[in-house]
């Protein structure tokens, strides 16, 4: 099998000759360590998946009966497909990082049945959506009906065409497959004649939807052929709404939806790499910049209920049960690679070692295999998992790939004079076309040290740079050659042996590691603790984990438990500024600590801080309410008073949906004509000159009031309220002098508690002529 490094041909752009270069997933092996285990794991949960299952959207798109039937969940609501692409993606680098032949057997029947499909098609269109080829029609003549979820009425259909792309594209870039590199100029062909005839102000319209990454993909094509026309398609569909202030220096990102920005931002560094507009490339830098120094907590994850959280205001984090998604560190881990190996900035090996540690090692069930949506922060609470011929959100096609790439950046090169060790990661290096071979031996992080050992198959000088972290205290990462301490050269980010090598020589490098506290980025009063790279929790409870594994329904990815109070989580006290000296280690227990001499609760003084990607199947503490003796009576009070309401609320709640946000909006059946959203005082609205509605769950028929909220701002606006068709309420907005928001219950019929009554409810709002419906700002059914 030919197996490629992960750039093929020269790029378009200059000066890429003293590039950094990552090495192929192939040529690194895992030795033991959690890493592998995950790896392993995330082998057999693939296998347990039935190819022709996830192949049924294509044939059925292509016109060719399907083998077997769709999954459910998302494969069959209508996102149909887009786990097939995601699939192709993990396979490749599954094989690629384990030689396994069952998965390269799979492989070649993903490609083998995907072409197939292609060849139907007759033009080149590959996919699964839905009554995808009548809508591409739709498009390509200009017919566009664009939203943030939506294209033509089909949900985020280019976003799902994205995985089928980055699925052909890996397949070729990671084992080398020639047919998936011609079904993926076929599939970029069809898509530059698509919307070769759109214009400019068209294709920007379009990308209102979510895309994923094809500007990205676009590039990497015109790098695979060398041909510039692809080069051309990626600045066309680049999204100037999100690139334009980013060129500027411009955060404006509160309340976005957070993983439909990071994949256009990959495109920008990708663009400017192949060719396009540098300055792209700044751009991508700052994003980066903007999202892990201001919107980032300590595992590495970002995002509120998939939205961006105000950068000032990370009060949500807490209160959510809907904390860092996991597909965001996914790509947020795609960007830190491009970056890193753009410009050689260690700092983004610093990010993309803390959020491998601690969200993505933690974010795959080491005994089933399930992969997790959302991680809370809110103190108390927990995660649940996928399960394999049930769960196929997008965190589990994410995760299917995650977990086959832990080698791609232990190790990088610099042409063939420097050779740099980046992660403290068990593993095998093979450098071929150097007749080298370099063993790293550690149980790091248990251990404060790693151990290098180099096979040559004959002398060579070469330097050896092992990245010194952002966590080993000055001048405190100590390197010894065969016993021996040597000096070492300084360069920025690392620490560098210029020798002549030999075979059986051994590198002992120590890793000193200390704990320290770290506060939330908008620097209110909650910590968590950091070990070196690893983040320390505990677990408080393994209570009332309902739906700990996922069954198949819409929105069975989310913990939803009874949310514990926040008042009655333990609170740390500390006389001090530093908090962390109250952390001690456990003695005879590697990577445990005790909070004992902090912790203001009997019930919790005695729990164990470990690290969090060992924690599973619990709820669990990351960050800490801290506050001084004097304070500790007036930070109680504070936390209950902020917390009671919310779990009044949702104890409340039967069925809620946020307009305006994604997810939220398509898993309750968004539909409407004349309507837009945007957000206000850090929440998000939708409004309409004609109608929206959602579909609201009521199972057991207990709700008894439909709850909506309002904002004082907006007056001199008529609409309707129906529910399922029948008048609710007549609404006159004559808004609120506070300016505040507010909310309004509406008495539900009767008739919707009888035992007929139907138990799924559409809540329409529909604009009086000449006005608007809304800003409507959360739709609750209440008991």
């Amino acid at each position: 099998m030919l197996l490629l490094a992960i750039w093929l041909a020269p790029s378009l752009g200059a000066g890429q000759a003293a590039r950094l270069q990552s090495f192929p997933v192939s040529a690194v092996r895992l030795l033991d360590s959690p890493f592998r285990v995950a790896q392993q794991t995330d082998m057999a949960y693939m296998l347990a998946l039935d190819p022709d299952r996830l192949l049924a959207p294509y044939r059925a798109s292509a016109g060719l009966p399907p083998q077997a039937e769709n999954y459910g969940n998302w494969e069959n609501t209508g996102l149909d497909g887009h786990i097939g692409g995601h699939y192709l993606s993990a396979l490749a680098y599954m094989v690629a990082a384990t030689g396994d032949a069952r998965v390269q057997q799979r492989l070649t029947y993903m490609l083998d049945q995907l072409e197939l499909c292609q060849q139907k098609s007759g033009d080149g269109y590959l996919g699964g959506v839905p009554g995808g080829p009548a809508m591409w029609r739709e498009v390509k003549a200009g017919n566009i009906k664009a939203n943030s979820f939506g294209l033509n009425n089909k949900w985020v259909p280019l976003y799902n065409l994205h995985k089928t792309y980055a699925g052909l594209r890996d397949a070729y870039l990671v084992t080398g497959n020639a047919k998936a590199r011609a079904m993926l100029i076929r599939l970029t062909d069809w898509f530059a004649d698509l919307t070769a005839k759109l214009s400019d102000a068209q294709l920007q319209d379009m990308m209102r939807s979510e895309h994923g990454g094809l500007n990205e993909i676009f590039a990497d094509v015109a790098d695979i052929t060398g041909e510039r026309k692809y080069l051309t398609l990626a600045q066309r569909f680049s999204h100037r709404a999100v690139l334009e202030p980013l060129l500027a220096g411009q955060d404006v990102l509160n309340g976005m939806h957070a993983n439909t920005q990071i994949p256009k931002v990959i495109g920008f560094e990708r663009v400017a790499e192949a060719g396009g507009d540098p300055a792209w490339s700044n751009a991508a830098a700052f994003f980066w910049k903007t999202v892990v120094e201001n919107r980032t907590v300590s595992i590495g994850g970002n995002s509120v209920s998939e939205h961006f959280n105000p950068a000032t205001n990370f009060a949500s984090m807490l209160e959510s049960t809907e904390g860092p998604e996991t597909c965001n560190t996914y790509n947020m881990l795609k960007l830190s690679k491009d970056l890193y190996l753009a410009g050689g900035a260690t700092k983004y090996l610093d990010y993309y070692e803390r959020a491998l540690y601690n969200h993505i090692l933690s974010s795959q069930h080491p005994g089933t295999g399930g992969f997790v949506y959302f991680t809370p922060m809110r103190p108390r609470h927990y995660r649940v998992y996928s399960q394999p011929q049930q769960g196929f959100w997008c965190c589990v096609g994410s995760g299917l790939e995650n977990h086959g790439k832990y080698g791609e950046l232990v190790y990088a090169h610099r042409g063939t004079q420097e050779l740099l060790v980046n992660l403290f990661i068990p593993s095998t290096l093979t450098w071929a076309e150097q007749g080298l071979t370099l063993t790293q031996e550690t149980t790091f992080p248990a251990e404060e040290r790693t151990q290098l050992k180099l096979a040559l198959k004959k002398p060579r000088t070469f330097a050896l740079s092992i990245r010194q972290p952002n966590w080993v205290p000055a001048c405190q990462l100590l390197v010894q050659v065969n016993g021996r301490p040597v000096a070492t050269t300084a360069a920025p980010g690392y620490v560098t042996l210029m020798r002549k090598w030999r075979p059986g020589d051994v590198v002992t490098v120590a890793l000193p590691m200390t704990t320290t506290a770290e506060y939330l980025p908008d620097h209110s009063a909650w910590v968590s603790f950091v070990h070196g790279p690893v983040v320390l929790a505990a677990v408080t409870n393994t209570t009332d984990l309902k739906g700990l594994r996922a069954d198949g329904a819409r929105m069975s990815h989310v913990a939803s438990g009874p949310l514990y109070p926040i008042e009655e989580a333990p609170v740390l006290v500390s006389a001090g500024p530093n908090v962390a000296e109250g952390i001690r280690p456990v003695a005879g227990r590697p990577l445990t600590f005790t909070a004992a001499g902090l912790i203001n609760s009997d019930k919790y003084r005695n729990v164990q801080l470990v690290p969090f990607y060992q924690i599973q199947d619990a709820r669990y503490m990351v960050y800490w309410p801290v506050t001084t003796p004097a304070g500790l009576l007036a930070r109680k009070e504070e936390l209950r008073r902020k917390d009671e309401e919310k779990r009044a609320l949702e104890a409340r709640t039967v069925d809620q949906v946020t307009p305006g946000e994604q997810q939220p909006e398509s898993d309750h059946g968004f539909r409407g004509e004349q309507t837009e959203t945007g957000s206000h005082r850090d929440r998000h609205w939708r409004h309409a000159a004609g109608w929206f509605s959602y579909q609201l769950r009521n199972p057991k028929r207990a709700a008894r009031t439909l709850r909506v909220t309002y904002s004082g701002g907006d007056k001199n606006r008529q609409f309707s309220i129906l529910v399922n068709g029948q008048l609710l309420a007549d609404v006159q907005m004559v808004g609120n002098p506070q300016g505040d928001f507010y909310d309004v219950e509406y008495p539900l019929p009767e008739s919707l508690r009888q035992d007929s009554a139907p138990t799924e409810l559409t809540v329409r709002f529909q604009a009086a002529l000449g006005s608007t419906a809304g800003g409507v700002y959360d739709v609750r059914l209440l008991r």
